[in-house]
């Protein structure tokens, strides 16, 4: 069966059934207005007065009660057991821009699936969570960061990684999940750094402060490619 597609103009906040709290979902809600939930998430932004425009998954977390209260065409389930429901609500979903909160932190086999997640779909979809944010990074990104801050970088796949205004440079070294990875890097004075890779793969980390960071370096590479 084809699955459907949900088109959105506007950023999405995609809400999970893990750790998060009211603050971090009204963050993320600010770039990204329209929510769709991924299963129990719904359950969860409705706790917080949010109605989810859409919630996909499985629907094996939904509370039937709850799930009576949304209206059918609201609901998308995706019944295979394949797949997490924050696989299944990427697959379907469209947006020029997603954040993701509730799936960082908590049970670490979810958080496995999720990153997993990102590097089968490739775009650069932004996890915010309670203390960091993670994403699937372009191949090229430029950031301005407060020197001394926290960065890491963490391969999905085998993926060269170039890059400047680290204090622990890069120097075109060979990353792969089983060898050298580049967690616990930092920013270097004056605080610009360029990061560049020669295919997807990339896991991105960062302070939770940074997310105004992100969002431009995005914005800036989505407008020098039109």
């Amino acid at each position: 069966m084809t699955e459907p597609k949900f088109q959105f103009r506007d950023n999405v906040t995609v809400i999970g059934g893990g750790e998060c709290s009211r603050e971090t979902l009204e963050e993320a809600l600010k770039t990204a207005p329209r929510l769709v939930a991924a299963d129990k998430g719904a359950a969860r932004a409705l706790g917080w007065g949010q109605v989810a425009e859409l919630v996909v998954g499985d629907m094996d977390s939904l509370a039937p009660a709850l799930r009576a209260t949304i209206a059918p065409s609201r609901i998308c389930t995706i019944a295979e057991q394949d797949s997490t429901d924050f696989a299944k609500v990427l697959r379907v979903l469209e947006a020029p821009l997603i954040l993701g909160v509730g799936f960082l932190g908590g049970r670490l086999d979810h958080t496995l699936a999720v990153l997993n997640a990102l590097a089968r779909d490739g775009r650069a979809i932004i996890l915010l969570g309670e203390h960091d944010l993670a994403l699937h990074v372009p191949e090229r990104i430029g950031l301005d960061l407060p020197p001394g801050s926290r960065l890491s970088l963490f391969p999905l796949a085998p993926v060269r990684a170039h890059g400047s205004g680290l204090v622990w440079p890069l120097d075109g070294l060979a990353m792969r999940p089983d060898a050298q990875i580049g967690t616990s890097n930092a920013v270097a004075a004056p605080g610009r750094v360029e990061l560049e890779f020669d295919r997807p793969g990339m896991l991105l980390m960062l302070e939770r402060a940074a997310l105004g960071a992100v969002l431009a370096a995005l914005a800036l590479r989505q407008r020098e490619s039109r």
